[in-house]
């Protein structure tokens, strides 16, 4: 019998630490290779913890709601074999198999002096796969790239080993895999609300654990900053029409719906180079003007629940590159695959409450950030159209940008400026333009 320390896995950059929510497998559970063992929670994403290899679950080194470092071991599993990589090495040698593997491992040897560091990738990939592509001389990118029939797309022996089957075909039939593949899988974690009845009457609900922290979150960002807003009308008439215009071509050409969101967050991050005294954050008595400008991105989860995935760089992205990190984000948002990482990082935020029909809001700032922007609903309204003939009523397509931002370090001129600056963008957006 030989023991395993499943250690709490890389979830990002920017995480360090993470709190279990939930244990899936007991002391004397059996647990297969790549099974679930246990629930943790970020602050903003939930994921769950797989085991790298097969045994019995012999020791829980946290309980439920404690606080583990990346790295931390916080389970013992007792394998069968004398040590983990002698038991990758059995399953590996089918009879079958034998022949075509030992002549690739000797290949791989001649090739290969240095062995691949797969710490380097964020993704899950099994002491099985690993040894074989250490034995194989397959390079991280390759593994990365190889196409996975496992659990939430992981890799399997049979993947890996179709792989080395066609690595020499002038072809070879590869399809990237999707980057949700991560370790560990981000889920959203919905337990049953505790519900109670009073006399048949009103009913008591408990909060889950991800509205505790919402809640948590806007009380104190209310009781840090203090909040004052900034309101603008604008005319994206020429945008609409040009969506209008261009949303199918675009689709079919890049394989992506095109939607107002990317348009207004260009437009953002645009403002932002223009006013970087909007993209800064306060520790304490300092201001921390950041390098880069990094845009948060309100969402809804399954559950009803707000989430903000953030597009990191968003000023070096083109309108394209927008509306893929756009639907990228949203997608897995819905679909409950956002990696930890994914909610780190954000310098400013813009939520859409126009998606409910609501013309403006006054959302509350995401610490430590300064500043919030809302979109309002797009709505045909009359409007006086100047013209060098004189004025007329038209029908035009308009919505209200509604700015909240931290009155401590942002007076009215920069955030009522800032906000305009996103207007006139919009307004001046060039319709003659292609994608």
């Amino acid at each position: 019998m030989a023991r395993f320390e499943l250690k709490l896995p890389k979830m990002g950059e920017s995480v360090a630490e993470a709190t279990i929510t939930n244990w899936l497998k007991q002391v004397g559970d059996k647990i297969e290779a790549d099974e679930a063992v246990l629930e943790i929670a970020t602050d903003k994403v939930d994921s769950e913890v797989p085991s790298e290899v097969s045994g019995v679950l012999v020791e829980q080194l946290f309980g439920k709601d404690d606080l583990v470092q990346v790295g931390q071991t916080i389970a013992i599993i007792e394998t069968e074999s004398g040590s983990v990589s002698e038991s990758v090495k059995q399953e590996i040698v089918a009879p079958v198999e034998v022949a075509a593997i030992e002549k690739s491992i000797e290949v791989a040897k001649e090739t290969v002096s240095t062995p691949t560091n797969f710490s380097d990738s964020d993704k899950f990939f099994s002491p099985l796969v690993k040894n074989i592509a250490k034995e194989e001389g397959i390079s991280i990118a390759e593994l990365e790239n190889i196409s996975g029939s496992g659990k939430d797309g992981r890799i399997t022996k049979e993947d890996i080993l179709n792989y080395i089957k066609t690595r020499g075909d002038d072809s070879p039939k590869v399809v990237e895999a999707p980057k949700t593949t991560a370790q560990p899988q981000p889920i959203i974690h919905t337990p049953q609300p505790i519900t109670q009845s009073l006399n048949g009457g009103d009913e008591i609900i408990e909060m889950d654990r991800m509205r505790k922290l919402i809640s948590g979150y806007m009380v104190a960002s209310v009781q840090t900053s203090a909040h004052v807003q900034s309101f603008i009308e604008v005319d994206v008439t020429n945008i609409v029409k040009w969506r209008e215009k261009v949303k199918t071509a675009f689709e079919k050409r890049e394989g992506e719906k095109l939607t107002y969101t990317p348009i207004f967050m260009e437009a953002v991050a645009k403002a932002l180079k223009d006013f970087p005294m909007m993209n800064i954050a306060v520790d304490g008595d300092f201001i921390i003007k950041k390098k880069n400008i990094n845009l948060g991105m309100a969402a809804s989860l399954p559950n009803g629940n707000l989430i903000v995935p953030v597009i990191k760089n968003a000023d070096q992205l083109n309108l394209v590159g927008m509306a893929k990190a756009v639907n990228d984000l949203g997608n897995r948002a819905k679909t409950g695959k956002l990696k930890p990482d994914d909610t780190q990082g954000g310098t400013y935020t813009v939520t859409n409450v126009g998606t409910f029909g609501s013309v403006f809001g006054t959302p509350i700032i995401n610490q430590p950030q300064v500043g919030i922007l809302a979109l309002g609903a797009i709505r045909k309204v009359p409007a006086v159209i100047e013209t060098p003939e004189g004025d007329f009523i038209g029908i035009r397509q308009k919505m209200f940008l509604s700015h909240s931002y931290d009155h401590r370090v942002v007076d009215g001129a920069l955030g009522g400026s800032f906000v305009k600056r996103v207007a006139e963008y919009l307004e001046a957006f060039d319709v003659e333009s292609d994608f």
